[in-house]
């Protein structure tokens, strides 16, 4: 069995992050002892070395290795440079006990809300992929930007540009689990063999209609993924039930 918790969107600042909140989420998420966590974005708010320097010190405190990716608010103000000096690499790739790999994807751009994938990153992706499908091991992709519209979250703006061309390099490699972040809105789309799930924000204050601070937790075992969401201060509650891919 593989535990996973998927953080997102803390918006570290002087006005938009909820410190309290965000120190209760740290112990629960101490407390269930995940094999892994997943930052999809938007670490900062305004991409500041200052808030950086915050962001780093906070996620000291999870115990459980923690593997994060920026978002667009963390690519301003020179922040996608800072990112990689205090956080760690934009895009990366991991793989735990020869079974499950994780990548994660830069879809930020300097100073743009917008996200993108871009000809050199989808390539390096395709062949990750394609080793995935080779050694048959659960794959999982994270990025900030939603490849899929997430319903209930108003006029669409930000969806990555080439989201066409990255959903169908990850269906047609089966990809098991797309992460992201951005929207603050939980949601689960199945698309063919593909689960692509959205997490909410984690410890902000920027939460749209009576969305609530939350985060996901994966629980992965040889023939199912549940998928569970977790308000910080309210419910825990099954999000969704799936079985696993089998290629």
């Amino acid at each position: 069995m593989t535990l996973i918790a998927h953080i997102s969107d803390l918006h570290v600042s002087k006005s938009d992050f909820d410190e309290e909140m965000f120190m209760t989420a740290v112990t629960q998420i101490n407390n269930m002892q995940p094999d892994m966590i997943i930052l999809t974005g938007d670490l900062t708010n305004n991409g500041y070395y200052t808030e950086f320097e915050q962001v780093k010190r906070y996620l000291a405190m999870f115990e459980a290795p923690l593997f994060a990716i920026p978002g667009n608010h963390d690519a301003r103000n020179l922040g996608y440079q800072t990112f990689e000096e205090l956080i760690g690499e934009r895009s990366w790739k991991l793989t735990m006990d020869d079974q499950v790999t994780v990548i994660g994807l830069d879809s930020s751009s300097p100073d743009e809300s917008k996200g993108h994938v871009g000809t050199p990153q989808h390539m390096w992706l395709e062949h990750q992929l394609d080793e995935c499908v080779i050694n048959d091991n659960f794959s999982i992709v994270s990025l900030h930007h939603h490849v899929v519209s997430i319903p209930q979250t108003g006029r669409e703006r930000n969806v990555l540009s080439d989201a066409g061309d990255i959903l169908k390099t990850l269906t047609t490699h089966e990809v098991d689990l797309v992460l992201s972040g951005h929207k603050h809105v939980p949601n689960i789309w199945r698309i063919n063999n593909t689960l692509i799930v959205n997490a909410g924000s984690l410890c902000s204050y920027k939460l749209r209609g009576k969305n609530k601070n939350s985060y996901n937790v994966y629980n992965i075992t040889d023939d199912e993924i549940e998928i569970y969401l977790n308000e910080v201060k309210g419910e825990k509650f099954l999000f969704g039930k799936y079985s696993r891919n089998r290629m």
